[in-house]
C-alpha cells in the first residue's frame, strides 16, 4: 500500500449539506476499495487563482490515505464523472512528504494550544501580583 494525498475543489454553488455529501461519497469510495483514510481536512470556501468554468471560488477538501495504486484510477474516474468537482490533484507521497504530513497532523492545533498556554501563564502571573 502506498501513501497518497488528494485535494479536490467542489463547485461553490453547492449547499453545505451537498458539499458534505459529495465528500462522503469520495471517502466511501476509498474505504470500499480497501483504502485507509489517515487524515481529512475541510479547507472551506476559497478564492481560485484563476476562473474555472466562470467560477472564482470553490470548496477545497484535502484527504490523506493509504491505498493500492488501482484505487487511484477508480477515484480519479469518479472525480471526472462528478460534475460537482471542478479540479482535483492526487499525489503519491514519498518518505519526506509522509514525514512532513505526520508533523503537520501532529502540530495542527499546536499554535492555538501554545497561545492558550501562554495566555494562561500571563493570567496566573497577573493574579500573583
Amino acid at each position: 500500500m502506498n501513501n497518497y494525498e488528494t485535494v479536490f475543489i467542489l463547485t461553490p454553488v453547492l449547499s453545505d449539506a451537498q458539499m458534505k455529501e459529495a465528500v462522503e461519497k469520495f471517502k466511501n469510495l476509498l474505504t470500499d476499495q480497501g483504502a485507509e483514510i489517515v487524515n481529512e481536512e475541510d479547507w472551506g470556501l476559497r478564492k481560485l487563482a484563476y476562473p474555472i468554468d466562470k467560477k472564482t471560488t470553490g470548496f477545497y477538501t484535502f484527504l490523506e490515505f493509504n491505498a493500492e495504486p488501482a484505487v487511484i484510477d477508480k477515484l480519479e474516474i469518479n472525480f471526472r464523472r462528478d460534475e460537482r468537482v471542478i479540479r482535483f490533484l492526487t499525489v503519491k507521497q514519498d518518505k519526506f512528504a509522509l514525514e512532513y504530513a505526520e508533523k503537520r497532523r501532529n502540530n495542527k492545533g499546536g499554535k492555538k494550544q501554545e497561545a492558550r498556554g501562554a495566555k494562561a501563564e500571563v493570567e496566573s502571573k497577573e493574579k500573583e501580583n
